[in-house]
């Protein structure tokens, strides 16, 4: 079983948003090595791919997400404000305890 965490979901909004996974790498700040590696082990854990990848050549390549990515997103995303909605007391009150500005 691999890790779904916020990281992964992120980058795959990246590549849906900049078309390829290096564009996508420089929008997080992250290697494109890393990105790659985790698209690669996303990809290798599914059923289907989330992403598709074209080489280079004389469209440039680039990369999309598929059907399955688009719904991990969805996903994803749901449970996370489903969980928010549901923590909001406790969210509220971790980030009393923050220093003001840093939430």
């Amino acid at each position: 079983m691999i890790a779904l965490g916020p990281g992964k979901v992120s980058l795959l909004e990246a590549v849906r948003e900049h078309g390829s996974i290096s564009a996508a790498a420089r929008s997080l700040n992250m290697s494109y090595r890393r990105a790659w590696l985790l698209m690669d082990e996303l990809n290798r854990a599914l059923e289907s791919p989330a992403t598709l990848s074209e080489h280079g050549g004389q469209s440039g390549g680039g990369s999309t997400l598929t059907p399955v990515g688009e719904e991990i997103v969805r996903l994803y995303r749901d449970i996370e404000a489903r969980a928010a909605a549901s923590c909001a007391p406790e969210i509220a009150a971790l980030t009393k305890l923050l220093r003001s500005g840093e939430a």
